[in-house]
């Protein structure tokens, strides 16, 4: 089922503002942010508590609430394992530069497991959640994605952020024919059998996120400064964004495209260089920074006067959860595009807003009742529940059964209705684009009428329509 939604808006005009940058702040709150996550609930899950589990470096824990230790299935080989629990992966980094975003996610997969628990489990069996830390370390990510499903017969995993993460691990979860929800936007350029999508698309935030800052309700801008962390996302979705500015027009002079690594600190060339940019008033920023370097990012850009009315920062990689570790008033006005914001005005998202604040207050967690949510937060959430409503429908935890029931399945997550593709591996979602309020909350600016069909190959870059066979699946 395909939910209707209401008709787009239009952006408010930004007003520039005088900006202050408190750095004793912004560096205490990144450190809190990364060294700690939240959790959060379903509209349909029952309230959680419980202490939130951290993982040891090294090595890995696990969770059954009101459960006894007992066998596990093995990557979903077996009907249903013995024992009176069923295993699931949590592959997130806990440590390193990813951090600031990967812990929530870690944190509500497991507040996913304890409604799922306090629910009667999972085809009779209570879900055990076996957490590791790849540490924001690509070639330890291979290795825990490993342990889980040799070691610890986890029948599912949910993780991975970064593409180049989840790059790590697929050829592991496609030769051990297992499975992985992935639960952030990506570049797309992948469609595995092993791998189920649940963020975003690149025709479902890359391409609309472009097309609204062309448009007069987005300003009519007519220059783009493509600048991203130096990995696979957002190389392969810059190269997916300059092939759809070139068919709308946009001259090549009129495209600049740079990278720094991972944990950049020093922009103040790079801003620099975007205020030359953006002189002539008709430019903008398409930013896919990862991790903590947004934070020095956005220092920078409001510490050289450039503000959102002079050049908007349209972010893929900028949720609430990230705008928990800045200083949020110089970023007023400063974009997003994502699938879900916590803004969304309805019961059922209230309800889950709701829920999260009380479970991280309940739990001590810092922050507490001000915790926020967001969209990878969301789709890490509605992932535990899709594969749930999938093991239900096959009766089984085997991975090829799994895969099969996952198909075309219609579920209500806390944004709305939303339907796995039928074919593809991917979500059918909506797309909504945020101007970022001084509370750090997002203003919904546009937002499509419906839910929008993933493409796993982008058409700017495949016209002709041939794309490569889906990789991975069951064995010969």
């Amino acid at each position: 089922m395909v939910q209707d939604y209401p008709p787009r808006l239009g952006r408010k005009a930004v007003r520039k503002m005088s900006r202050t940058w408190n750095l004793a702040a912004v560096l205490a709150l990144f450190a809190m942010v990364a060294a700690i996550g939240c959790g959060g609930t379903s509209t349909t899950g029952s309230e959680a508590g419980g202490d939130a589990l951290a993982a040891s470096e090294g090595g890995s824990e696990s969770t059954a609430a009101a459960a006894e230790s007992g066998s596990s299935d093995s990557s979903g080989a077996k009907d249903a394992p013995s024992g009176e629990t069923v295993k699931v992966g949590i592959l997130h980094s806990l440590s390193g530069t990813m951090a600031i975003s990967e812990t929530s996610l870690r944190d509500v997969v497991l507040m996913a497991v304890e409604e799922i628990n306090a629910s009667g489990g999972v085809l009779g069996k209570q879900v055990e959640a076996v957490v590791v830390d790849p540490a924001s370390d690509w070639d330890l990510f291979a290795e825990k994605a490993q342990q889980l499903i040799t070691q610890d017969e986890v029948a599912v995993t949910f993780g991975c952020w970064t593409s180049v993460s989840r790059k790590s691990v697929l050829p592991v979860y496609e030769e051990q024919n297992a499975l992985l929800f992935y639960p952030v936007q990506y570049e797309g350029e992948e469609q595995s059998l092993n791998v189920f999508y649940t963020g975003a698309s690149p025709n479902q935030q890359l391409i609309p996120a472009a097309e609204y800052l062309m448009s007069e309700e987005g300003g009519e801008y007519k220059k783009f400064y493509l600048l991203g962390t130096d990995y696979v996302f957002p190389r392969t979705a810059n190269k997916v964004l300059k092939a759809f500015l070139k068919s709308k027009g946009v001259a090549d002079e009129n495209i600049i495209e740079e990278y720094t690594p991972f944990h950049h600190q020093d922009y103040q060339t790079i801003v620099g260089k975007i205020k030359d940019f953006a002189a002539s008033g008709d430019a903008c920023v398409l930013s896919t920074i990862n991790g903590d370097s947004n934070v020095p990012f956005y220092k920078e850009f409001a510490n050289q006067g450039l503000t959102s009315a002079d050049c908007p920062v349209m972010a893929f990689s900028v949720a609430e959860d990230e705008l928990r570790a800045m200083d949020v008033p110089p970023l007023v006005g400063h974009l997003a595009a994502w699938n879900y914001f916590q803004s969304i005005d309805s019961p059922g998202n209230q309800t889950f807003v709701a829920n999260f604040k009380k479970y991280c207050e309940a739990n001590n967690l810092p922050g507490g009742s001000a915790r926020v949510t967001d969209d990878p937060i969301e789709a890490a959430y509605f992932g535990v529940y899709v594969w749930k409503a999938a093991a239900e429908k096959a009766g089984s935890f085997d991975v090829d059964k799994v895969r099969d029931a996952v198909y075309g399945l219609e579920f209500d997550a806390p944004g709305g209705k939303k339907n796995m593709h039928a074919t593809n591996q991917h979500t059918h979602k909506p797309v909504y684009i945020g101007e970022i309020l001084a509370d750090g909350q997002f203003k919904i600016v546009y937002q499509t009428e419906g839910l929008v069909e993933p493409d796993s190959y982008s058409k700017y870059l495949h016209e002709d329509g041939q794309v490569p066979a889906p990789t991975g699946g069951p064995k010969k």
